[in-house]
């Protein structure tokens, strides 16, 4: 006979409000078939305008593979402060310079023509202050806003999100805008041309695949959950371009859309959906809800919450506590709690002491742990499951995915969950690892510059024989 609520252990009724984070490998690998189908129906021509996952064409269509030779600018724009830096390049040597420029309220909320003046007012600046004057200089843009891409080196402006409202940018060229900018500083010693622009999963990639071959997969697990990969033109539907060697494309998933259509609601927990609910796109990012460092720090809190309103959890809570307010439970105290490695709880006990929980307890400081290792635990797999779906899907060998984002640069176990977790999912006799990558929004952007020149050149040379 089961056993009824009256006999239960705590702990057996704890279980009973967390079991939806324990799944089984079946339901990874479901979850993994339900992916690789949602990313057909988003290569798909007649199927994308309906997909989920987009899977945008980036243009990018091949790798660094270290011939690349020359200075290029790169542009990292993504928030109330920008990055112009000039990356030398020589074979597989690099060495990067950088200066870091505040944008004012006042531009975030002008005009667009504001916004690029003042951009092209800064790289002026960076090029007279390096020296870089009289030289044709190809720029490699991050560029970390929602856009339409129709080329390497055109995307346009789906939407301004990080508190940007420029006015005369949405659907417009940002590529053809900074250009404008340029020839309207008047100046004939400066001659910058943007070859590339790119988001922070392509730039992840390139700065990893610069010196591993065996990279063709990038990862964004931080803020947001997002992954590129190589794939073969044949399968790409959606793509109008040339069908010239190398015959592929680096593909943009936007994988954190996977379950918006509803596929992945056997698997969503009650902590889901409420998070959901009250979130500023209910229905929206799914995935990414279930992943992300935007997220997890949330989901932990009102799992804590809802087991200490059961009264298994800190009897004598106040109800005013951060606790129960929503967004007051930050990502990372779930990687300073999992940090704590004895039964002291020092970092969990610090955690609750900044958020008002008053007289806790030793076993409330074990259940907190608990709560984040799973949690955590489930968000790692996810992860992985889509890694798997990519690494089988690719059937290359060996593979190498480039991973950055603070979630996994900062969380003490995620590496190693999501190694194991991949290892278990993905085909036999395929071997892979995760790199960190480092500095993809600049470095990446620059290599990105560096292989449209170099395959320009290429073409050139040629067409000239």
């Amino acid at each position: 006979m089961p056993t009824t609520p009256e006999k239960m252990t705590k702990y057996e009724k704890i279980e009973q409000f967390v079991k939806g984070f324990k799944l089984s490998s079946l339901t990874y690998k479901r979850v993994m078939h339900l992916l690789n189908d949602e990313m057909n129906n988003g290569l798909h021509e007649s199927m994308n305008y309906h997909a989920d996952i987009k899977m945008f064409p980036t243009f990018v269509r091949a790798l660094p593979d270290g011939t690349e030779k020359g200075k290029f600018l790169a542009l990292d724009l993504g928030g109330t402060n920008f990055r112009v830096l000039i990356v030398r390049i020589d074979q597989r040597d690099v060495d990067i310079q950088s200066q870091t420029y505040l944008i004012p309220q006042r531009i975030m909320l002008g005009t667009g023509i504001q916004l690029f003046d003042h951009i092209a007012d800064c790289i002026c600046r960076f090029i007279r202050d390096h020296d870089l004057k009289d030289e044709t200089i190809p720029l490699g843009f991050t560029f970390s806003f929602p856009c339409r891409q129709e080329g390497l080196a055109k995307a346009r402006l789906s939407k301004w999100t990080k508190g940007f409202r420029c006015e005369g940018v949405v659907n417009e060229d940002i590529c053809f805008l900074l250009h404008e900018a340029m020839k309207r500083k008047n100046t004939t010693t400066v001659d910058v041309e943007v070859v590339a622009v790119v988001n922070d999963a392509v730039g992840t990639l390139m700065s990893a695949a610069h010196t591993d071959r065996n990279c063709e997969i990038g990862l964004i697990l931080g803020t947001g959950c997002n992954a590129c990969y190589m794939e073969s033109l044949k399968n790409v539907g959606l793509w109008e371009g040339d069908y010239e060697e190398p015959a592929q494309v680096l593909i943009n998933t936007e994988w954190g859309a996977f379950g918006d259509n509803g596929c992945l609601d056997f698997i969503r927990t009650e902590y889901d959906r409420e998070l959901d609910t009250y979130s500023i796109n209910p229905g929206k990012q799914l995935y990414e809800k279930m992943i992300s460092g935007m997220y997890m720090g949330e989901i932990v809190r009102l799992t804590l919450e809802r087991l200490s309103m059961e009264g298994l959890l800190f009897e004598s809570a106040d109800r005013d506590c951060e606790l129960f307010h929503r967004g007051r439970f930050f990502t990372k105290f779930v990687s300073e709690i999992e940090s704590d490695h004895d039964e002291f709880f020092r970092n969990t006990k610090q955690v609750l002491d900044e958020i008002g929980v008053t007289n806790y307890t030793t076993e409330d400081c074990n259940i907190v742990k608990y709560i984040c290792t799973l949690v955590s635990a489930r968000a790692a797999f996810l992860a992985s499951a889509g890694l798997a779906t990519l690494i089988n899907r690719m059937n290359k060998p060996e593979m190498t995915i480039a991973v950055d984002g603070s979630l996994y640069r900062f969380h003490p176990r995620f590496h190693n969950l999501m190694v194991l977790k991949i290892q278990e999912l993905i085909k036999k006799g395929l071997k892979f690892k995760l790199a960190l990558s480092h500095d993809g929004s600049g470095k990446g952007a620059a290599l990105v510059a560096a292989v449209a020149m170099r395959l320009r050149d290429n073409k050139q040379g040629e067409c000239s024989t």
